[in-house]
């Protein structure tokens, strides 16, 4: 018998780390990843009032990014299609890497 605090599913937490780029129509790419996602998975989170900031080390000195999470969850993780959408939001974005990173979670 399962308690009210069983398991109910097992899947993924994916996450996109966006960096808004002022460089490109970003509104419109957002939009569109929106749009994209929601109808593969079923719904989207995007973290986009307060960016975070991204920083990191280029051997030249300290880089900066302002970053929007997007989140969604599945059943499953897709390595291949979330390469190759990787791929095809670094050419939109202009990108030399987009950080897409995946949980193993249990939704409760």
């Amino acid at each position: 018998m399962l308690s009210a605090t069983a398991i109910i599913a097992m899947g993924y937490l994916i996450q996109i780390l966006l960096p808004v780029v002022e460089e490109v129509d970003f509104r419109t790419i957002l939009a569109d990843v929106r749009g994209q996602l929601i109808e593969k998975f079923g719904g989207v989170t995007l973290h986009v009032n307060a960016p975070a900031e991204g920083l990191w080390d280029d051997g030249a000195g300290i880089e900066r990014d302002r970053i929007v999470v997007v989140e969604v969850m599945s059943g499953v993780f897709d390595r291949a299609w979330w390469l190759d959408y990787r791929s095809r939001l670094q050419a939109e974005l202009e990108q030399d890497e987009i950080v897409v990173r995946a949980f193993f979670i249990d939704r409760m």
